[in-house]
């Protein structure tokens, strides 16, 4: 079986995935305009049309999340996978960095003195950065736990919160508590998710503050 290959040059791949993407996009269905690109994103990421579906916006989450980014936020990760996907030098420009606390020491030190877990402790020390701050978790659902607690305590208010662990022990539950937290958030409903869907809701959203894409 002779199998055709497109030809597409490197630097037009991603065009033409969002091209497709939008193509197959459902025509009967209005999308938030600003939603879309966060949306269309994580398709491109993970090739999986549910999140059309999956994802949840509170209101104005996308806007207040690029106003937020223009005006310096820096963003928090669970996992330095998720660090390494956001694209920094979009963010630079603004004053923002991102963070992952996941290896460091006292936190490895501090989650087996209390036996909890190092996403925890991690959420704990970002609480301390004492700055706006986008908080995106793609992994461990004890760290959203962690961080509604600190919520509902009035410890920390993120800018942001991304709820996209992925897995079966806790995780559904942990994004029901995100919505309910009197933050905004971006969740993916349901057991999908992972680090790189979180890199790419940050990206989504730094590429929208910064008028790139």
């Amino acid at each position: 079986m002779k199998i055709e290959l497109e030809a597409v040059l490197p630097e037009q791949i991603e065009e033409r995935s969002f091209a497709i993407i939008e193509r197959e996009l459902p025509k009967d269905r209005e999308i938030d305009a600003l939603q879309k690109p966060v949306i269309k994103r994580v398709i491109h990421t993970t090739a999986d049309f549910d999140y059309l579906d999956n994802l949840k916006f509170s209101a104005g989450a996308v806007e207040k999340a690029v106003e937020a980014l223009r005006n310096g936020a820096c963003i928090v990760t669970d996992t330095n996978m998720a660090k390494a996907g956001v694209h920094k030098a979009s963010l630079e420009p603004f004053g923002g960095t991102v963070h992952c606390f996941m290896a460091d020491g006292d936190v490895a030190a501090e989650a087996k003195r209390r036996g909890c877990t190092r996403a925890v402790v991690c959420m704990e020390k970002a609480a301390q950065l004492k700055k706006p701050l986008i908080v995106a978790v793609g992994n461990a659902p004890t760290a959203l736990v962690r961080l509604y607690e600190l919520i509902v305590e009035g410890e920390w208010k993120p800018e942001l919160v991304i709820g996209v662990p992925v897995g079966f022990v806790n995780v559904v539950q942990s994004k029901e508590l995100i919505m309910q937290a009197g933050v905004d958030y971006i969740v993916a409903a349901g057991r999908k998710g992972g680090s790189n869907v979180a890199a790419a809701i940050c990206n989504a959203l730094i590429y929208m503050a910064a008028g790139e894409r």
